[in-house]
């Protein structure tokens, strides 16, 4: 059984194991059809009830594959997100890798965060999702490691554009049950929380097994506002996923990992295995210990990605394990953990 969280002052609640769906958009490689709707089909079964996406991920592509495989089923919780409209160009090249995605979908994406912007996206995402609502409306991407100069347009579009305000009507008259940001830095979330009330974030490769800063302002901020946060990116790019010794390329932050963090994660790997515990496994229940966390948002493909996942979600991790990795200075002493105390 899946255990379920609170989100926010929403009402609903998610399952603190959810479905990361930008894989569903042909990140980095094709899947085909029928392996999506394997994977959401065992992923239901097996008691996954909240399901993430973007009009991003594939150009629209993602979307269109989750509510085909969603349609008709009670009970899911789904987000999408806000932030880009998905344009027509006949002119594009298909065939090719765009922005990390394969995808057939002649569509280009242009920013828009403004009132129009942020009404158009969710009345489209509804349309190539084929449901009826789309419970959280995440602003993806916002912020200066996104946008670097030109964040200031976007942001002022997000604020004095009406961007939030439309984010607010939506939830006001109950379309939407919570909003919130899909990011991959801490930092617009603090600005974000002077702005508006959010109920949620996604914050992706930044409260991991590798990272654990948020510890310093971002999560106690969530605590204080009860802001939840779903944890995306848990394995940081796959390296806590692989780990070291595959002998293949090694994946961070959506890059090649820097020698410093492979040796980091060699030490980590080395506790794990003096416990006998699967490294991936321990990456992907940490953040589920912080009390401000509702769920952890790994992407998946297929149907035994789905089954690897939920058997890692179920491994048991003893205690030392944590502890030796405190001790050996790989995890922040105030880092909550499984059965442990924190440092005060």
């Amino acid at each position: 059984m899946i255990r379920t969280r609170g989100v926010g002052s929403t009402g609903i609640s998610v399952t603190e194991l959810g479905f990361g769906s930008s894989t569903f958009g042909n990140l980095y490689r094709p899947i085909a059809d029928q392996a999506a709707r394997a994977a959401v089909d065992l992923a239901v079964e097996s008691g996954i009830g909240f399901y993430d996406t973007a009009p991003f991920y594939g150009f629209g592509l993602s979307e269109r594959r989750l509510g085909d495989s969603l349609r008709g089923r009670e009970g899911m919780v789904v987000s999408s997100k806000v932030g880009r409209l998905l344009v027509a160009d006949a002119s594009l090249d298909t065939g090719v890798m765009r922005d990390g995605f394969v995808s057939p979908m002649p569509f280009r994406p242009v920013y828009d965060y403004s009132y129009d912007g942020i009404l158009r996206s969710h009345a489209a995402s509804l349309q190539r999702l084929g449901l009826a609502r789309i419970d959280l409306l995440l602003v993806h991407d916002i912020g200066r490691a996104n946008h670097g100069d030109a964040n200031t347009l976007y942001w002022e579009q997000l604020t004095r554009g009406g961007g939030f305000r439309a984010l607010e009507q939506l939830r006001d008259d109950g379309t939407i049950a919570g909003f919130g940001l899909g990011v991959n830095e801490a930092a617009v979330c603090l600005d974000a929380l002077n702005e508006t009330r959010l109920d949620v974030v996604l914050l992706a490769g930044r409260y991991t097994l590798l990272e654990q800063d948020a510890l310093d302002a971002f999560l106690p901020a969530c605590e204080a506002q009860r802001v939840s946060v779903l944890v995306g990116g848990p394995y940081n790019s796959g390296i806590l996923a692989t780990g070291t010794k595959g002998g293949g390329p090694l994946h961070y932050n959506y890059d090649l990992a820097p020698p410093q963090i492979v040796e980091r994660v060699r030490r980590i790997e080395a506790v794990a295995d003096a416990h006998g515990v699967p490294l991936a496994a321990a990456a992907l229940q940490f953040p589920l210990s912080h009390p401000a966390v509702a769920c952890v948002l790994p992407g998946l493909a297929g149907a035994e990605q789905v089954e690897r996942t939920l058997e890692l979600y179920r491994t048991a991790i003893p205690t030392g394990f944590w502890r030796d990795l405190r001790q050996a200075g790989l995890l922040r002493a105030d880092a909550p953990a499984p059965d442990m105390t924190v440092a005060g």
